[in-house]
């Protein structure tokens, strides 16, 4: 730990992610807590920080393009008809408290707020757990609660009319290195054959590393992927990849996404049976 606001996971005593709660941006990049760095166990690098391609993404996290209207994401807006336009409608996620702060997770309250008013209240899970001596696991849970008197809808540039841009929601920046890294699922491979599908795991290979992220439960799982391997490495789940995810006022949505970080590159089976043993009910 380095600052009341910063948090420094470990696993089997090397630290291997870096947890910022309230870090310094601009509106623009709708700021909001993130893991940065996250590394593997022999200290690879696996995240980027606001590249230069993007610099909304931030490391590993939760954003959301559209929440009722509200970008939680950064950057531009898609508009319907219009394509993506620069607005002023940027929110902010509020970390106000840990409820746990171990050197191997914590458990964090975070208030979701656009336009002077709190829509989403969140309650962050994550955990980093050694698998071999190679590998472990960050375990990264959300639950979105809406707190509003009305429904709330999330969305994102696939629903909002731009095919294959279904982001929103837990979000991986990977590192970018001068080869695009090799993406497969256990029957897929290549980013056109795995980009909009579910899957039960789905391994990003770079150079001398693999990321392989689980859905932890059904509805996680249900999720198709959102992956980038050409035009930069990122990878996140689509809870609203063809429709609007309405949320009623009190009710909860909640997405649990594993994800095996490795040092070396993995094949099929080697990243099959780390996640086996990775996710647990």
């Amino acid at each position: 730990m380095t600052s009341p606001d910063t948090l420094v996971l470990r696993v089997a005593g090397r630290p291997v992610a870096r947890y910022v709660t309230r870090p310094e941006l601009p509106a623009r990049l709708s700021p909001r807590p993130y893991l940065h760095p996250v590394t593997t166990l022999a200290g690879t690098v696996v995240t980027e920080l606001s590249p230069g391609d993007h610099t909304h993404h931030l490391g590993v996290g939760v954003a959301v393009p559209d929440v009722e209207g509200h970008n939680f994401w950064g950057g531009r807006t898609f508009v319907r008809d219009q394509g993506p336009t620069e607005l002023d409608n940027h929110g902010t996620q509020r970390h106000t408290g840990f409820q746990l702060r171990d050197p191997d997770g914590f458990v964090s309250e975070l208030r979701w707020v656009a336009a002077g008013r709190e829509l989403l209240r969140e309650r962050r899970t994550v955990t980093a757990t050694e698998l071999t001596e190679v590998a472990w696991a960050l375990d990264f849970t959300f639950a979105l609660t809406n707190v509003t008197p009305g429904a709330l809808s999330i969305g994102s540039p696939a629903t909002n009319g731009r095919p294959g841009a279904a982001y929103g929601g837990f979000f991986w920046r990977a590192r970018r290195e001068d080869r695009a890294p090799d993406v497969f699922t256990a029957d897929r491979e290549g980013e056109s054959e795995v980009h909009g599908r579910s899957a039960g795991w789905l391994a990003l290979a770079g150079a001398g590393w693999t990321l392989v992220f689980a859905g932890a439960t059904e509805e996680t799982r249900r999720d198709p992927w959102f992956v980038r391997a050409a035009e930069y490495p990122g990878v996140g789940s689509s809870p609203a990849h063809t429709e609007r995810l309405a949320v009623e006022p009190g009710d909860t949505v909640v997405r649990r996404i594993v994800t095996v970080v490795a040092d070396g590159r993995l094949d099929r089976d080697e990243a099959a049976a780390l996640v086996r043993k990775a996710v647990t009910p």
